[in-house]
């Protein structure tokens, strides 16, 4: 009862998560929603590349953080390649198999077979596989172990519910391991994609990573224990428990969203007939929160000295704020925007 209780709940906070999917210009905040699960996930396995920097482009990068900035990027363009596939490809092994070659492309792990199955034994903590934590399947069984997966994923007939499956889904991959790098990235990635593929969600706008992140102990424990209890029922009352609160996290950032756009458009009245182009660079940064002069001169088309203002007018109102610290090439942050993922 307790698990058909959170159940209920679960679907009830994921529903009214959705339903922003209808009254918000979703696009543009996709890619921040993206960006705070690619910081998050990679996180869990040791990256630190904060939200902002995740925006920067790459010559902006110092040296010693870029491996931890291209595994982000991708992070994000595994997520909206996946995403893509879903329209032609259905949830798939081969779907998982090209999602894990994007993730792992030109990063550290690009020498550990991106985009295929193991062809060796992994384990999890230890030195060896003789003291370790724990030792997924032969290699020789992946294939199998992951066509049943895909099986039990597209299986119309079973009456299991939703949220139910993708939680077993996940636990599944996590045991099975069928990688020998990024099997975690990966596993949290397939949550989401279910989601969207069976029309649960119409966009990718839920993800798990940061509830994981914080319950970091928990989420390895519980995982292990339906492993060696047969308590299977302790990890999924873990899962919906971390739906329903990233749910109402993301309701709450979606209402903050649509109260700062009503504040926004009365900031922006005072800007009179330039009300249009700082429109159009808000309208940006709600995809892109980080801006300096040559990005506004491409939005606008207007003059240096024009948009030299704007800047300066965006900054009085506090609607950016000035980050880089320098007197050239200054750098611009869209903070109220970004403080709601951060926060949440």
């Amino acid at each position: 009862m307790q698990l058909l209780s959170l159940l209920s709940k679960a679907d009830r906070y994921l529903g009214r998560l959705d339903m922003y999917s209808e009254y918000v210009h979703i696009d543009l905040y996709i890619r921040m929603h993206i960006a705070k699960e690619a910081t998050q996930s990679s996180k869990i396995e040791g990256t630190e590349t904060n939200m902002e920097e995740a925006f920067l482009d790459k010559e902006e990068i110092s040296m010693e953080k870029r491996d931890d900035w291209e595994e982000v990027q991708n992070y994000i363009s595994a997520m909206n390649d996946a995403v893509k596939q879903l329209h032609t490809l259905p949830f798939s092994s081969r779907l998982i198999r090209q999602t894990h070659k994007i993730l792992l492309r030109g990063v550290r792990g690009r020498h550990k077979q991106p985009g295929e199955y193991r062809t060796s034994q992994n384990w999890i903590g230890g030195a060896s596989v003789n003291d370790a934590v724990f030792v997924p399947p032969v290699h020789t069984s992946i294939a199998d172990l992951m066509s049943d997966i895909e099986k039990f994923a597209n299986d119309e007939l079973n009456p299991l519910p939703d949220l139910l499956k993708v939680g077993l889904i996940h636990y599944q991959f996590e045991t099975i391991h069928p990688f020998l790098d990024g099997n975690g990235r990966v596993g949290r990635l397939l949550i989401t994609l279910y989601l969207v593929n069976r029309g649960i969600l119409k966009q990718p706008i839920l993800y798990l990573s940061d509830y994981f992140e914080r319950n970091r102990t928990l989420y390895y424990d519980n995982l292990m224990r339906a492993r060696t209890h047969n308590d299977i029922n302790q990890w999924l009352k873990f899962f919906l428990v971390g739906i329903i609160e990233i749910s109402k996290i993301g309701v709450k950032t979606f209402d903050g969203i649509l109260q700062l756009q009503r504040n926004l458009e009365i900031k922006i009245q005072s800007f009179g007939s330039r009300s249009g182009e700082a429109k159009r660079v808000i309208e940006y940064l709600y995809a892109q929160p980080l801006i300096d002069a040559s990005r506004i001169e491409t939005i606008t088309g207007k003059s240096k000295a024009t948009n030299y203002k704007l800047l300066a007018d965006l900054e009085k109102l506090e609607i950016l704020q000035e980050v880089s610290g320098g007197q050239r090439n200054k750098l611009y942050v869209f903070k109220d925007y970004l403080d709601l993922f951060r926060s949440s």
